[in-house]
């Protein structure tokens, strides 16, 4: 499925995302700044997250409790390999069935599990994204 938005179409992309969804773990591709954070914060919400999701660029992980499970967003941008991800945990995380949200899944591509969304945001301009969700 492709999706062209904006931000002010951000609240209607997740919650269309979160309805059509058969995988709890998203993986998120794209360029930075390309807006990656901004949708997994708008998913945390629609979720029934309540506290203001940010980056876990230094944190790595970040959890919010949603109004059913657990959400957790990964930013593994900062690590130097697998051993490091290995050595974070990040494999029990997706044992637990919660909401799993991936920047930068390419640093932990034999961590991951098999059954994921992949979900690729492309700069169209300076006000307009273009997601593919698989």
């Amino acid at each position: 499925m492709t999706i062209t938005y904006s931000i002010n179409d951000l609240a209607d992309v997740a919650s269309k995302l979160i309805q059509i969804s058969t995988h709890k773990t998203w993986l998120f591709n794209a360029q930075m700044g390309a807006g990656k954070t901004t949708l997994i914060k708008e998913l945390a919400n629609e979720l029934g997250v309540n506290e203001m999701a940010s980056s876990p660029t230094f944190s790595i992980v970040n959890e919010y409790l949603g109004t059913n499970d657990k959400v957790y967003h990964f930013d593994l941008y900062r690590l130097k390999n697998e051993e490091e991800a290995y050595d974070m945990g990040l494999d029990e995380y997706f044992d637990e069935n919660a909401w799993c949200f991936v920047e930068w899944p390419e640093m932990a591509q034999n961590i991951l599990p098999e059954n994921v969304h992949t979900v690729s945001i492309t700069i169209v301009d300076e006000h307009t994204r273009e997601l593919n969700f698989v």
